[in-house]
């Protein structure tokens, strides 16, 4: 009875403990399911779908990549509010972060005559002491302002090109501010006059790396016209302006739209300058032109308060009066006018005259009359001082029934005749011409301002004096000689190659060949030889063959990159010349090249004397080696 009790009593407790470990299991797996779907429900709701959750117990699990540290914390607070914070077990990584972006690296260097400041923030990659030193070194020892900045982050490309260059700028200017960036500079600067703001910006431009963005912008002041001069003249061969000075913008504006109303080319040219002798200075300007206009010929000049109207030949007398009396009744205050109408001269009867022509070559002839022999040895002494004693021939006579002007109207054709590159004066008892060519822009101002000065009021001219932009030496167009060394100076750096064996250019030399062209396109007309030259390997008649071959390819490549070649020539020279030892490879690879030669009087038969001269490498066999057979030493 009693052990019976015992196992009922025992089974019972066993009986117990099961349903217990059962039910504890039960409440487990649902604590787990409800933590589980609860967390995953709020982190999805909160848009983290990546984060996987995983319940363990009590214990919930975060797992997969947060795509930042700020969400992988917020997923952390969402899965605490649904459990207790102290349950939530991290087990999630943060996507790896792309490098910040570097700054953008800049430097901004000011140069006046207190010294040199630099600010700005640059690579700590950059000396920054060695281009301290720099600044303090252009600047005579002075301290510099450095206001540098420096990051360390890599060089960005171009930036090293480009502060080098604004350092070599700065030092070449004294009073300018260099904005640097990568590969980019800008440059502000003051030059003392627009020769010299001319000067700067070729130098500046030929001294810029290749690849760099160079902007500049150079002021110049304004120059100052004494005379103020202006001179306008209509006649068989149109309108024109002679002389053309303006003391403002607008007054320039409407000086050029009055003389364009009157037939002038719309790209007149009119300098703005100091020196007006009235602020009223384009209105009589204006009166004036429109005189000539109205009497549909004729010429008007102002040498500062000075106005001189002269009409042509054969005008009626009425008109004349008409337009001179209302001209005389409007004119501004302070300026006076002189009118003349001349008389019809007979053709047949021509006056005596002194001519004086000056060549492109800078050779001088005097002839015609003087008044003496005293103003023929003048005469002779001037242009001998201004041109050269062995360029002046004289060939004048005397003839003592001249006017008493002559002389000075004479020396002062010669003074004019001096402003050209080329042309003539031609002297007659009424009247002074100036005909010919420079490279002055302002030329024909400064030779009106010259001639109302020293020929006086109401004195008679006329100007016909042509700008050309290859005499101009402002504009920076490089003469024959210059050429050549800019030419010579590619060549030592990238010579011509062709293919082996025929006359086709190397696609490695059509760089070098686009330099050369611009370089050509710059120094406009030139007697150009084209010159092909090979070794001494094979045949002589198939080496002179191959070497004109190769020559018209490089004439024929100038030619496709629209140079003009009219004035080019293509010859081949084959063996003759060598510059160098045929029998060994280095010398018969000297020698395989071509050359550039200017042509000249003295020269054009001595093919091998050239300061212009392309080495044009060919490391293949020339054709006649086909003939030959094939050899060691190949043209």
């Amino acid at each position: 009875m009693r052990l019976s009790a015992v196992l009922t009593i025992t089974l019972t407790f066993v009986a117990a403990a099961v349903v217990a470990l059962v039910a504890a299991n039960f409440s487990v797996k649902l604590i787990e399911e409800t933590s589980e779907i609860g967390v995953r429900d709020a982190l999805d709701d909160q848009g983290m779908t990546w984060a996987e959750v995983q319940a363990n117990g009590l214990q919930v699990t975060l797992s997969g990549m947060a795509p930042t540290e700020a969400v992988r914390f917020r997923a952390l607070t969402t899965a605490g509010s649904i459990v207790d914070a102290a349950r939530v077990i991290d087990d999630m990584e943060v996507e790896a972060q792309a490098a910040i972006a570097p700054p953008r690296f800049s430097a901004e260097v000011l140069r006046n005559d207190s010294g040199i400041s630099i600010i700005g923030l640059i690579p700590t990659s950059t000396d920054r002491e060695a281009a301290i030193s720099r600044f303090r070194k252009m600047s005579g020892g002075t301290e510099v302002a450095d206001l540098l900045e420096q990051a360390d982050y890599p060089a960005p490309a171009g930036w090293e090109e480009a502060l080098g260059f604004a350092t070599t700028a700065i030092a070449r200017l004294p009073r300018a501010k260099a904005s640097i960036e990568a590969g980019r500079v800008f440059i502000t600067a003051m030059a003392d006059s627009p020769e010299v703001k001319a000067e700067m910006e070729a130098d500046l431009k030929r001294a810029a790396p290749p690849n760099l963005k160079l902007t500049l912008d150079i002021s110049a002041p304004r120059p100052v016209i004494t005379p103020f001069t202006m001179r306008f003249e209509l006649d068989a061969d149109g309108a024109r302006f002679d002389a053309c000075a303006a003391d403002t913008e607008a007054a320039r504006t409407r000086i050029l739209a009055a003389g364009e109303r009157a037939g002038a080319p719309a790209n007149s040219r009119c300098t703005v300058g100091l020196g007006v002798p009235s602020p009223n200075w384009s209105e009589a300007v204006l009166q004036g032109i429109d005189a000539v206009r109205r009497l549909e010929g004729g010429s008007v000049t102002l040498a500062d308060a000075d106005m001189t109207l002269i009409a042509q030949p054969g005008i009626d007398q009425g008109l004349f009066d008409d337009v001179v009396g209302e001209l005389e009744t409007s004119l501004p205050e302070v300026f006076a006018l002189t009118a003349k109408l001349p008389e019809v001269e007979d053709p047949n009867a021509g006056p005596p005259e002194f001519l004086a022509t000056l060549s492109p070559e800078g050779q001088v002839q005097l002839r015609g009359r003087v008044t003496d022999a005293a103003l023929r040895e003048l005469a002779d002494s001037y242009a001998k001082a201004r041109f050269g004693s062995e360029k002046v021939y004289m060939a004048a006579r005397i003839d003592e029934d001249l006017p008493d002007s002559w002389a000075p109207r004479v020396l002062t054709g010669l003074e004019a005749l001096a402003a050209l590159s080329n042309g003539a004066i031609t002297v007659t008892p009424d009247s002074l011409s100036v005909t010919g060519n420079t490279g002055n822009p302002d030329a024909s101002t400064e030779i009106a301002s010259l001639l109302s000065d020293k020929l006086g009021e109401g004195a008679e001219y006329d100007i016909d004096v042509t700008y050309q932009e290859k005499l101009d030496p402002v504009l920076g167009l490089p003469t024959p000689d210059e050429c050549e060394a800019e030419i010579a100076e590619v060549v030592k750096v990238s010579k011509i190659n062709f293919e082996p064996g025929s006359a086709t250019i190397d696609s490695s030399a059509l760089g070098t060949m686009d330099d050369i062209a611009e370089i050509l396109k710059r120094c406009g007309d030139l007697p150009l030889e084209i010159q092909g030259y090979t070794d001494s390997q094979g045949r002589e008649s198939m080496n002179l063959a191959l070497s004109q071959s190769r020559a018209e390819s490089v004439l024929n490549e100038l030619r496709a990159r629209r140079v003009l070649t009219s004035s080019f020539t293509a010859k081949g020279y084959g063996e003759e010349n060598p510059v160098a030892d045929n029998k060994t490879e280095e010398g018969r690879e000297a020698n395989r090249r071509i050359e550039f030669r200017l042509i000249r009087p003295d020269t054009v038969e001595l093919p091998g004397q050239t300061t212009l001269e392309s080495l044009a490498q060919s490391s293949d066999t020339e054709a006649d080696q086909v003939e030959e057979g094939p050899t060691d030493e190949q043209n």
